[in-house]
C-alpha cells in the first residue's frame, strides 16, 4: 500500500523547513517527519506521504489487512510465488545478493528463500526499524546459513548496500506486493530507474504488479467489513499525535477509499467530519467539513502499460506470471544493456 503526492509535497517542503525549529527536539527522522507532514497539510489539496503509515502499529495493521478475505493481492501473489518459486530462484542464480524493498513481514520472501539456497546474502530494507529487525531475527532462525543484512531506510531515496561476507555475483531487487502502484507514473519511472542503477549491469528486479480488474473487487479490497483498512488509514494521524505532539481527534475523521476509473487507481482519503483546527507541535492546521487528506494511491496496470513503464526506466520484462483469474502478476525484469 505505501508514496502519495511526493512530488508536490517535496516541492512544498522548503516552505516548511523553517517550521522544523518548532518540531520536538529529537532525531533528524522526527524533524523530517514534521517537515513532510506540515508540507502536505498546508497544500491546497492536503496530503500525507503514505510511507508514514508504517510505524510498528501500522505495520501490524497492514499484516492484518493482508489476511482479510476481501484483500486479494497478498494471497493471490503468494499463490503465484508458490507455483513458480523454483523458476524465479533459478533466474536469481547462485551467489546473488537479494535486496528486498519494503520487507514487512517477509511472508512471500520465505517462499522465495526456500527455493534459493545459494544466495550470497539477503538485504531487507524497511522504514520501520522495530518491525524490520524483528523480521530479520525470525529469518535468521529459519535460515541460519544465510547472511541477512537489514537496512533501515526510506527506500524511495538512495541508500548504501551492505557488502556480504560472501562475494556476490550480481544484485537483484525484490519488490513484492502492489507497492509500485503507490507511486504516480512519473514517480514510478524515476523509482524504477533508481533500482536499475542500484542493481547495475547484469542485475534484475522481481516485482509484484496489481492488474486492472472489476472495480467492485477493488472497492471491497480497500473497504473491508471489519474496518482494518480504515484503522490503518487513521493510524497515520495517531502517529502524528504520538510523535509530533499532534492533537488529532480520530473520531473526527473518516476513512474513504474509491476507484478512480479515469486515472486507473484506488484513492484513499481521510475526510474531516467537521470544521476544525488541529494543533501539531507549535503549529496548527485548519480543516473544513468534508475536506480530505489524500493519503494513498494504488495504480492498477495492464500488462502492456507496465512493460512500457519498465522500459522507460531502463528495464525489460523477461518473465510474466499471473493467476488463473488474472487479478495480479509477478514479473521479472532485467536491467537493459546500455546502448552505445
Amino acid at each position: 500500500m505505501p508514496i502519495v503526492e511526493m512530488t508536490r509535497a517535496a516541492a512544498h517542503a522548503a516552505d516548511s523547513k523553517a517550521a522544523v525549529a518548532n518540531a520536538p527536539e529529537s532525531s533528524s527522522e522526527t524533524a523530517d517527519f514534521y517537515a513532510e507532514v506540515m508540507a502536505g497539510l498546508t497544500l491546497p489539496v492536503k496530503t500525507l506521504p503514505c510511507k508514514y503509515f508504517y510505524d510498528e502499529r501500522g505495520s501490524q495493521l497492514f499484516d492484518e489487512i493482508c489476511e482479510l478475505d476481501e484483500y486479494y493481492p497478498t494471497r493471490t501473489e503468494a499463490s503465484i510465488m508458490e507455483r513458480h518459486a523454483k523458476e524465479m530462484a533459478a533466474l536469481l542464480g547462485p551467489d546473488c545478493r537479494l535486496v528486498e524493498y519494503g520487507s514487512g513481514s517477509s511472508t512471500k520472501t520465505r517462499i522465495l528463500l526456500d527455493s534459493a539456497p545459494d544466495l550470497a546474502a539477503y538485504v531487507p530494507v524497511d522504514i520501520s526499524r522495530v518491525h524490520l529487525h524483528k523480521t530479520a531475527e525470525g529469518l535468521r532462525r529459519r535460515y541460519p546459513q544465510l547472511e541477512i543484512l537489514p537496512v533501515c531506510a526510506d527506500y524511495t531515496t538512495p541508500f548504501a548496500l551492505p557488502e556480504p561476507a560472501r562475494s556476490a555475483s550480481r544484485t537483484v531487487a525484490y519488490f513484492p506486493g502492489s507497492t509500485i502502484g503507490n507511486f504516480h507514473p512519473r514517480q514510478a519511472q524515476f523509482f524504477l530507474a533508481q533500482i536499475a542503477a542500484l542493481c547495475g549491469e547484469g542485475g534484475g528486479l522481481l516485482i509484484g504488479v496489481d492488474l486492472k480488474k472489476d472495480p467492485d473487487v477493488l472497492h471491497a479490497a480497500y473497504n473491508d467489513a471489519r474496518g482494518v483498512t480504515a484503522a490503518f488509514n487513521l493510524n497515520v494521524l495517531d502517529r502524528i499525535n504520538q510523535e509530533l505532539r499532534g492533537e488529532f481527534d480520530l473520531d473526527s475523521f473518516a476513512h474513504h477509499a474509491f476507484y478512480n476509473e479515469e486515472l486507473g487507481r484506488i484513492e484513499m482519503h481521510l475526510v474531516s467530519r467537521k470544521d476544525q483546527t488541529v494543533g501539531i507541535c507549535e503549529g496548527a492546521v485548519t480543516f473544513s467539513a468534508g475536506e480530505t487528506i489524500h493519503t494513498e494511491c494504488s495504480y492498477k496496470y495492464s500488462r502492456e502499460d507496465f512493460a512500457s513503464l519498465a522500459e522507460s526506466a531502463g528495464f525489460q520484462v523477461s518473465r510474466f506470471w499471473t493467476d488463473p483469474s488474472k487479478l495480479f502478476s509477478v514479473q521479472y525484469l532485467t536491467v537493459a544493456p546500455v546502448k552505445e
